[in-house]
């Protein structure tokens, strides 16, 4: 304490001169607004370089605790990115598959390629034309396949052109069945959306789920028994309640179908396709 008056008592002019000096800058910036102002930029600079420097200093002391969190939004979005990547090789996957699949299927049954030449989908009776025809050994009631799946039956024979009664027709019909056990219906286009159809008349003890995969029975010569249709997107009961009725998410976007297949035969199915 002794050490602290001493310390006064030394440089008292000088605590004294900067007292004063204080009093009359604050009288000198109180009432005159020119140096005012200036006292007050200069402040708010001084301030905001102070505070500039807090926090610079502040990020630097909390630069491991960011680095922690970026390190762990990173590995978030590595596995999200990771899934995405699953997703799309399983998505490709299931498309060549497909193709592959449909291939082996229609081996041992002849196939003649065609090319769309006009295609209908906003109507509630939809038809191809193809630019095959009875020269080329098209016949009524031959089935129509692309390379996801099937497209529709072949209705009417010219010389060159054959007209296919499109999946998206209210008269078609075509025996499916749910892939891996003999559980069938038929499958119908009610009108409206041009990506499903329902397959009606699955049994009620059918064993089955959302997402399986839907394909044709092979019972008639329009189709041979595997070509996938589509998938199971929902399920609901008939009308009458003894079956189920189901929508299919079709694999063929016959909105944009232009390269396709005849599956040729030696004679009629006398069996509804």
């Amino acid at each position: 304490m002794q050490g602290i008056l001493e310390w006064i008592r030394k440089y008292s002019h000088w605590l004294v001169l900067l007292l004063l000096e204080s009093i009359s800058l604050a009288l000198l910036v109180s009432f005159n607004s020119y140096q005012g102002s200036v006292w007050f930029s200069g402040a708010n600079h001084v301030v905001g370089m102070v505070q500039e420097w807090q926090q610079g200093a502040l990020d630097y002391l909390t630069l491991g605790e960011r680095n922690r969190e970026l390190s762990d939004r990173n590995l978030q979005l590595e596995n999200e990115l990771e899934v995405l990547r699953n997703e799309l090789a399983r998505l490709k996957h299931d498309s060549t598959y497909t193709e592959r699949a449909l291939a082996a299927r229609l081996r041992s049954h002849p196939t003649l390629p065609a090319r769309v030449v006009y295609n209908s989908i906003t109507m509630r009776d939809n038809y191809l034309t193809i630019n095959k025809g009875r020269k080329d050994g098209v016949e009524p009631k031959m089935g129509v396949v692309c390379g996801t799946g099937v497209v529709g039956i072949v209705s009417q024979v010219t010389d060159h052109y054959a007209l296919v009664m499109s999946v998206l027709n209210s008269k078609s019909s075509i025996s499916c069945r749910l892939r891996g056990n003999n559980y069938f219906g038929y499958l119908h286009w009610h009108g409206g959306n041009v990506l499903t159809a329902i397959l009606d008349d699955v049994p009620r003890h059918a064993n089955f789920k959302v997402g399986d995969a839907v394909e044709t029975s092979g019972f008639s010569n329009v189709f041979p028994p595997g070509i996938f249709v589509g998938r199971v997107l929902q399920i609901r009961d008939s009308r009458d309640g003894l079956s189920y009725q189901l929508t299919v998410q079709l694999s063929s976007d016959l909105a944009n179908v232009r390269d396709v297949a005849v599956v040729l035969n030696d004679h009629d199915s006398d069996i509804i396709p």
